[in-house]
């Protein structure tokens, strides 16, 4: 363990009087070398602490959080959240700590990433930026590096540490009047490639070149991960066991249903190494395998210690997405359908219906058209309204399950009937 969680554990432990208390330490290293039109403008770098302390007296609860473990800021943390305590009301949904459980062996931290020297950033930055200027065209994004540690310690006995790396880099590029976008988000940077990543962006770009007037309708689209991952963190929010039985989404009384489509399935998982896996989540439920949609059946949601034990089930959280795909090819996919549209990114998605589930947004970094199996042209970007979960229902096929980011890994998608509704100026 951080000695200096150590020594902050054994602080709290020593010298709180309340009869439960959950303690969350978390320290944090963050590197970010900024760039635009092909300068280097900034880089930004601190460590950063969080100490946050929830006690209870019986079913009254206080908290309180400082960003210094010295004993001045302890004996304020521990003195402020053990006073809102006493004067709160008793919390109806009181759930005492948990208490010491066996968690699983989790792999996050990746020394050669997090002891990254900030002049190596630099220097790939430095890189992306001739190859803009050999392109001629202009390229702004970041390199960044993350490392964090995480304590979680209960009265009731429970200790959990996880300590995580993340590794970033992201493009833009603006020639004329193109601009396009790609990134990079990992848990290391073994996979990371700056001549792959500028290729695609630079073949983004010259697909990008012949732009055409398109129309909304409805239309296959080929969603690459990153699109993907959006649309599917969007339906997943609305996956919540507690929402759902009190009948505020459209997955109220779905369980063991096939409510998705028959060729779609997600998991959390720890057995993807490239996957963001930890342990343990906030309330300190241990991390497993936990298949949410299976072949279209919806098997489980998300569900809180509180709403768990009220209903006689097991918490679970979904610390990552990892979605089974095929062998398709974009190429193939092509020729299953008449025409349709290649979508890079969506964003600024908001709920329309939460209740039924349906979801608005807009593309973003180019959008590619395609007919009899061949990319014509790209099209200006669309706003589409869409349900995610009958979207799946018309997956026509999926190519192999990649990194979209550190968080989920996911496949190329066809997907047929796709609801574009207006188009955007952005």
């Amino acid at each position: 363990m951080n000695k200096n969680f150590e020594l902050i554990s054994d602080y709290i432990k020593k010298h709180c009087q309340a009869d439960d208390y959950v303690l969350r330490v978390n320290s944090s290293d963050s590197h970010e070398t900024r760039f635009a039109q092909n300068r280097v403008t900034q880089h930004i770098a601190g460590a950063n602490l969080s100490v946050d302390l929830t006690v209870s007296f019986g079913e009254k609860s206080g908290s309180c959080s400082v960003n210094q473990g010295d004993q001045e800021s302890l004996d304020y943390l521990i003195r402020t959240a053990e006073d809102m305590a006493r004067l709160n009301r008793p919390d109806p949904e009181f759930m005492p700590s948990v208490g010491a459980q066996e968690l699983p062996q989790t792999q996050n931290m990746d020394a050669a990433t997090r002891d990254l020297a900030p002049a190596r950033m630099v220097e790939i930055v430095q890189q992306a930026i001739d190859k803009a200027t050999a392109y001629g065209a202009n390229v702004s994004g970041m390199t960044e590096k993350h490392y964090w540690e995480t304590l979680l310690n209960t009265k009731n006995g429970f200790v959990g540490t996880d300590s995580a790396t993340e590794f970033g880099h992201s493009m833009t590029l603006k020639k004329d009047n193109v601009e396009t976008k790609v990134s990079y988000s990992a848990k290391d940077m073994k996979g990371f490639s700056l001549e792959g990543e500028f290729a695609q962006l630079a073949s983004q770009a010259e697909s990008l070149k012949t732009m055409k007037d398109f129309d909304p309708c409805q239309i296959a689209v080929i969603l690459r991960p990153s699109a993907l991952e959006e649309l599917l963190w969007f339906m997943g929010w609305m996956m919540n066991r507690r929402q759902s039985d009190e009948g505020l989404t459209p997955f109220s009384g779905q369980i063991g249903q096939p409510f998705f489509g028959g060729n779609f399935t997600l998991k959390s998982t720890l057995a993807r190494p490239e996957l963001y896996a930890p342990a343990f989540d906030r309330e300190g439920v241990a991390s497993r395998e936990l298949t949410w949609v299976e072949n279209g059946v919806l098997r489980n949601m998300p569900t809180n210690r509180y709403w768990a034990k009220l209903k006689g089930l097991e918490p679970m959280s979904a610390y990552n997405a990892y979605m089974p795909g095929a062998h398709a090819s974009e190429e193939e996919m092509m020729q299953m359908v008449p025409r349709g549209l290649i979508i890079n990114r969506f964003w600024y998605i908001r709920t329309v219906d939460a209740k039924t589930g349906e979801l608005t947004g807009m593309t973003r970094d180019g959008v590619l058209y395609f007919e009899d199996g061949k990319v014509r042209n790209a099209v200006n970007n669309l706003r589409f309204n869409e349900i995610p979960h009958l979207a799946t229902r018309r997956i026509v096929a999926m190519g192999e399950s990649g990194l979209a980011s550190l968080h989920s890994c996911l496949p190329t998608t066809l997907i047929d009937g796709f609801t574009f509704v207006d188009k955007t100026s952005f």
